[in-house]
């Protein structure tokens, strides 16, 4: 019985040590993908963001948790926000929309530049882009580019999970297409162009 009690007790303070892994907040990343998607293209009738508090995370709220009951911490548990107000991100947004709505959106319109299933922007059909605007046209989508790759990183890394790169690009590369102008261009998971 002494055995069994002992084995008993052994368990249960393993179970006390347990770490529940962090999964990916897809829905907390579609949200805050669309936030920002909206403020680089300049999204009509777009909700205006959340209010962030202070920390630059949103409140999830505190409260009970079931594995309170077996001394197990919470916070292992519970799926972190997603933040995308650091001043590094804040920054890249800016240049991003500004360089979006300065120099490529009228070439969006054109039907030149296109969205790529990979989160960025490319040339879909140099022939749109007037001669004298290829060259500006070229270096815009190259630093967006830059840019978005950058924002990517510094999401996951903002948020304390560099491995979430590939997945925050996924989710961003969806809501560029899902917050794209109709008319405009994207790719589909294969590669094959499509217009909005």
């Amino acid at each position: 019985m002494t055995r069994w009690f002992a084995s008993f007790a052994a368990a249960l303070a393993l179970t006390a040590c347990v770490t529940i892994n962090v999964y990916f907040p897809a829905a907390e990343a579609r949200e805050a993908a669309r936030e920002f998607v909206d403020d680089v293209i300049g999204q009509d009738g777009a909700e205006p963001p959340a209010p962030t508090p202070p920390g630059g995370m949103a409140s999830r709220g505190g409260g009970f948790h079931p594995l309170m009951l077996l001394g197990i911490s919470t916070a292992h548990a519970q799926s972190p926000d997603i933040t995308i107000r650091t001043p590094a991100i804040e920054a890249i947004r800016s240049r991003m929309a500004e360089r979006f709505r300065g120099t490529l959106a009228p070439h969006f319109d054109s039907g030149a530049l296109g969205f790529t299933s990979a989160g960025e922007v490319t040339v879909r059909e140099a022939g749109s882009i007037p001669m004298p605007q290829r060259a500006q046209v070229n270096q815009a989508v190259a630093e967006q580019n830059r840019d978005a790759r950058a924002v990517y990183r510094e999401i996951a890394v903002a948020n304390g999970h560099p491995e979430w790169e590939g997945q925050i690009r996924d989710v961003f590369a969806q809501q560029w297409v899902q917050r794209a102008r109709a008319g405009w261009w994207y790719q589909d998971k294969g590669g094959g162009w499509r217009q909005k």
